[in-house]
């Protein structure tokens, strides 16, 4: 019995794509085919589960069994329980059922919420010795995958105005051969909501290795976290393994402006000419004000 509620109080969702790399071939095109549509799933036969994921009704058993269900039915009442905790793949706390003035006002204050929660987290420490690389930097770059990478493209638009040679990229191949040619001087903005990303976590590794000075902003305690010269730790209550990135996302870019303050403040006075003639290069591109 003690077996059957191993999992109870987690998210079935989020327990399965946390141990996705860990099942075998025939398991894994079962998790596969419930992640792709839960609700669907929930809705399935064993045999029809089988079928959707190429697997034999033994393998669906076998799988529900290693997620400590006692079979399928009991499986699916844990997974429509995920589900009903809100809308998968949207918002964590949005009900199908809610009027748009309803999620609407939902989104604005929960991203209200974990600004300041954000804002009470965040290290002064961190962030000043963040400053101080970036402002010391020979060059910058800004790596992000999935939901990071517009995090990361719009870093390269604040810091490109500070006469340092600054790039995003969000291809992880590209990542690697950048951190592979890094040396020290430089200054590498890793961007990762959970931190676990393997990818990003040996792309940190290999560019310390070489020298280079890696910034995290990432989860608290992550493992990428661990593997940065600095890291910004910050974290917002959404699930973005099951939930589209909303607050987290706002969280980062927020994190962004406020290293890009930091850089424009360290420079002083004399830089603003600089930055003035980058904003007036703007005008004539726009209608006047009527």
């Amino acid at each position: 019995m003690a077996a059957k509620h191993a999992y109870q109080d987690d998210n079935i969702l989020s327990v399965i794509q946390d141990r996705l790399d860990t099942l075998n071939k025939s398991e894994r095109k079962v998790a596969e085919a419930i992640l792709n549509d839960p609700t669907s799933a929930t809705r399935y036969s064993i045999a029809s589960l089988a079928r959707a994921a190429e697997v034999s009704e033994p393998t669906v058993n076998r799988f529900c069994r290693n997620f400590s269900a006692t079979g399928f039915p009991d499986f699916k009442i844990r997974l429509a329980q995920s589900i009903a905790t809100g809308t998968p793949y949207v918002g964590q706390n949005i009900s199908p059922e809610d009027s748009v003035a309803e999620f609407a006002d939902k989104i604005v204050l929960t991203t209200i919420a974990n600004l300041d929660k954000a804002r009470q987290a965040l290290s002064a420490k961190a962030l000043a010795l963040t400053i101080d690389h970036l402002i010391q930097a020979k060059q910058i770059n800004f790596f992000g995958m999935g939901g990071s990478a517009p995090v990361a493209l719009d870093a390269q638009h604040k810091f490109f105005r500070f006469n340092i040679p600054v790039m995003s990229y969000d291809d992880a191949l590209m990542q690697r051969m950048v951190a592979a040619g890094s040396a020290t001087g430089d200054v590498i903005v890793v961007i990762s909501y959970t931190g676990r990303t393997r990818e990003m976590i040996e792309i940190a590794e290999i560019a310390r290795a070489n020298g280079a000075t890696v910034i995290g902003i990432t989860a608290p305690d992550s493992p990428l976290s661990k593997v940065c010269t600095v890291a910004l730790e910050v974290t917002a209550s959404e699930d973005t393994e099951v939930y589209m990135p909303m607050t987290s996302r706002i969280i980062h870019l927020t994190v962004i402006d406020i290293l890009a303050t930091g850089v424009t403040l360290k420079r002083g006075p004399d830089f603003q000419q600089h930055l003035k003639k980058i904003k007036d290069s703007l005008k004539p591109t726009r209608l006047p004000i009527q």
